[in-house]
């Protein structure tokens, strides 16, 4: 499983002309699911998300959290994010889920950062095409990987 974190001032997602989700301060969360993720991956990376301390501290150095913050999420599933560039010039998709896998997960995720944020979580539609707008606040964008756990 593969989140990008964008620390935004502002965000937004727009689905056919019609604004589905929109926070002011907090996270873009962008996130890709493989077939072999599970609820320990969905576990380690929400932990992860709202602990992360990349928002600034009263001395401007980022030191605090989006618990500390209490700062808003969108979550957007993006299997793009699983792309393979290895071979040729046209992306592989073929480690992303399946949808019939994907939105179990996908929904879990968002299910259990909310219980880790303590307020609801907004969030894209899996599988529409969707416009993504934000701010991008520092610029702060993080790639995190619950494979790899670095």
């Amino acid at each position: 499983m593969r989140v990008v974190i964008q620390r935004v001032s502002e965000a937004s997602v727009t689905i056919n002309n019609k604004n589905v989700a929109s926070i002011t301060k907090g996270l873009l969360v962008l996130l890709g699911i493989v077939d072999d993720d599970g609820q320990e991956d969905i576990d380690w990376l929400c932990k992860k998300v709202v602990n992360l301390r990349i928002f600034p501290d009263a001395d401007g150095v980022m030191n605090t959290s989006l618990l500390d913050v209490d700062g808003d999420v969108i979550v957007v599933s993006q299997f793009t994010l699983q792309a393979s560039t290895k071979k040729g010039n046209r992306p592989s998709y073929t480690k992303a889920a399946k949808p019939e896998l994907a939105i179990p997960l996908y929904e879990a995720f968002v299910k259990k950062l909310q219980s880790e944020l303590g307020k609801t979580i907004q969030t894209g539609e899996f599988g529409a095409d969707m416009k993504v707008a934000l701010v991008n606040d520092g610029p702060v964008t993080i790639l995190i990987d619950s494979k790899k756990r670095e």
